[in-house]
């Protein structure tokens, strides 16, 4: 992966389908997040991704979300994720992703994509699948990641999966406060953490968070940039200037319209790289070419 020829790097993309067409979620909550999100395209693979991105000179951490206790759902398999990735190493970061509640067994998992897979990091939702991210069974994870120093990715805030169903799903927005997150960060002080999306209702909080903990960073996926809360936008332009990644939340919102109002956005000329592409690099440790 040559980091110099890239325009910029997605942190946030979703493999929503695998090679046999089975989905990452459930049909209703797949057919509700299209819904909010106002959008057809519902499945990506990840040889579609990289089509994608490579046409535009784009990098992309991928990944899906293991929720099966929460939800009753069969989750793709993160081993033949990191295995397609493999392929277009050229833009692909793999990530993984284990359902919390399994306990031991998402342990020895973690480890076996870590060590055999390559994963680079494991996404958590912990909205999605219900459980607070301070829990201290869910310890041996962060232990485990800390030790290989891998990332932990944490959805935050407000989701749009479930958002207009009944009873949104059953989803509860209660797991996503971002200050669960900072009780792990305080825990696992080596844990490289992204808190993903503005942090809706707790936007403030994450800012704290992300200031106050030195490995804490913040993407920017899920929203358009037209809709950021001027805090996020100030923080981003000054004290988290180096903290702030580029993410889309692909499939549901494309880069190119993310871009297009990201374009429009009061920031220095200096942050813009930072944001979508230095920043990652570095969090990532790509350096200039990296195989």
């Amino acid at each position: 992966m040559n980091v110099e020829e890239l325009t910029a790097i997605d942190v946030h993309v979703h493999v929503e389908a695998d090679a046999y067409g089975r989905l990452s979620l459930p049909e209703e909550l797949m057919s509700g997040s299209a819904k909010y999100f106002k959008t057809d395209e519902r499945t990506s693979t990840v040889p579609e991704i990289a089509a994608y991105y490579r046409e535009r000179r784009m990098a992309a951490v991928v990944f899906t979300v293991d929720a099966q206790t929460a939800t009753g759902h069969p989750a793709i398999s993160s081993e033949e994720i990191a295995e397609a990735c493999a392929e277009h190493t050229d833009v692909l970061i793999p990530f993984g992703s284990v359902d919390p509640w399994r306990g031991k067994a998402a342990v020895k998992q973690a480890r076996t994509l870590i060590e055999r897979y390559g994963v680079r990091g494991f996404k958590f939702h912990p909205s999605l699948q219900a459980f607070h991210p301070n829990n201290p069974f869910v310890f041996p994870l962060y232990e485990l990641m800390s030790e290989h120093g891998v990332i932990a990715l944490f959805h935050s805030g407000q989701t749009g999966i479930g958002a207009g169903l009944r009873g949104g799903g059953g989803i509860r927005l209660k797991y996503a406060d971002p200050m669960a997150v900072d009780d792990v960060a305080a825990s696992f002080p080596d844990l490289p953490i992204i808190l993903a999306h503005p942090s809706f209702p707790w936007q403030d909080e994450a800012l704290a968070v992300a200031t106050h903990k030195p490995l804490v960073h913040i993407d920017l996926s899920g929203w358009s940039p037209r809709y950021f809360p001027p805090q996020l936008v100030q923080y981003a332009n000054t004290l988290l200037k180096d903290k702030v990644l580029f993410g889309s939340d692909f499939p549901v919102i494309k880069p190119d319209r993310w871009l297009a109002d990201f374009a429009r956005l009061d920031l220095k000329p200096e942050v813009r790289p930072l944001i979508l592409r230095d920043n990652a690099a570095r969090l990532f440790k790509l350096g200039g070419t990296v195989a």
